[in-house]
């Protein structure tokens, strides 16, 4: 049985106890050796953390002044459900793909927060906001003539990740990783296990207990 009977309590449980490494450890003891999104792509403030249901979006890149500037960019962003959190890949970060308005209109929708395998821009303004958002740095350059929306609710890779329709996001200051949503349940089951067993093994290493008994005793480093 579960400890949640929903999207926005599994949330909740996955703020309050969980942390990307442990869950990542769990993934990997699934078969799951590749569901971290790549390095550079990190919150724009160590403090944010964002969980919720991937809306992958489409990105691709474009030379010049369109007829349709931006794409799909703000259908997709209408279409964003209470709990899900825009994802976005495929362009050559020419430029930036997040900003003040699409922060604006995400929260305002009830999305949790955004991810994109690019730049952000209006730091100031999108951090004013609290929303938690997830870039490879900051970059002011428009995306108006570099980049447009080709689609959504489509699967995406970011990496070598491939992120569908519904998967869990979880992101915090040591990364982003893709919970497939056919092993949601079980990966959550037993990283809150490995979490709170972590727990107990470093009160018994600050204790005294050497590392290498606190291992034989609990399996957990």
């Amino acid at each position: 049985m579960t400890e949640w009977t929903n999207d926005q309590e599994l949330r909740e449980l996955v703020l309050r106890e969980l942390y990307t490494p442990v869950v990542g450890d769990i993934l990997d003891t699934l078969g799951y050796e590749h569901q971290f999104l790549p390095q550079p792509i990190g919150p724009i403030q160590n403090d944010m953390k964002v969980v919720g249901r991937a809306m992958p979006v489409l990105m691709m890149d474009v030379y010049g002044p369109q007829e349709e500037p931006f794409g799909l960019m703000t259908q997709a962003l209408d279409d964003l459900k209470p709990g899900e959190v825009y994802i976005a890949s495929g362009a050559y970060n020419r430029s930036a793909n997040w900003g003040e308005i699409m922060t604006a209109t995400a929260r305002v929708r009830g999305a949790v927060g955004a991810v994109v395998d690019g730049y952000h821009r209006d730091t100031p303004q999108v951090l004013s906001q609290n929303f938690p958002v997830f870039s490879r740095g900051n970059y002011a350059q428009d995306s108006g003539p570099r980049m447009k929306v080709a689609d959504f609710r489509v699967p995406i890779e970011i990496g070598a990740v491939r992120i569908q329709p519904g998967d869990l996001v979880f992101g915090d200051v040591d990364g982003v990783l893709i919970v497939p949503e056919s092993v949601l349940e079980e990966t959550i089951m037993k990283a809150l296990e490995k979490a709170r067993g972590e727990k107990l093994v470093r009160k018994e290493i600050e204790a005294g207990m050497s590392s290498t008994d606190a291992f034989k005793k609990y399996g957990i480093l």
